[in-house]
């Protein structure tokens, strides 16, 4: 059971913290460069930030629900573990429709230097991530401070 807390956690570390970096460090550091710079490296970063996510939310999901059975199933948890769950799941198709659409974009535009498009979708993706950045900070404080 430790090593899938010990799991669950790297998971989540790697994404809410990766979060936190794009949105906080690295995306006002950009801001410097014009867009035929900037744009093909955030979406060159992006697009290993999301493959790692991606592992992240295997670990994520599969450690959590292996902590759920555990436990007993979902009647025998306290009300954390249903927001957690519930946060995440959304937090999940969040990510699943910033990759299937605006990333997608990001690239298509980024590949063909078409800078007003690929700024516009890149835009999408910034406001996304804040918007699952939030939503992970919330569901770290529910564990945090959550009845156990």
């Amino acid at each position: 059971m430790q090593v899938a807390r010990w799991l669950h956690l790297l998971g989540v570390v790697v994404w809410v913290g990766g979060m936190f970096f794009a949105h906080m460090a690295l995306r006002p550091s950009v801001q410097a460069l014009d867009p035929p710079q900037r744009l093909p490296l955030l979406a060159t970063t992006l697009s290993r930030f999301l493959t790692w996510v991606a592992v992240a939310i295997v670990l994520i999901l599969g450690s959590g629900a292996y902590l759920i059975v555990t436990y007993g199933g979902f009647a025998a948890v306290a009300w954390p573990v249903h927001a957690m769950t519930g946060l995440g799941v959304v937090m999940v198709l969040i990510y699943a429709w910033l990759v299937a659409s605006p990333f997608r974009l990001l690239k298509a535009g980024v590949a063909i230097a078409d800078w007003p498009r690929a700024g516009a979708a890149m835009a999408r993706v910034r406001h996304l991530v804040a918007v699952n950045l939030v939503l992970g900070i919330v569901t770290i404080t529910v564990a945090a401070l959550g009845p156990r």
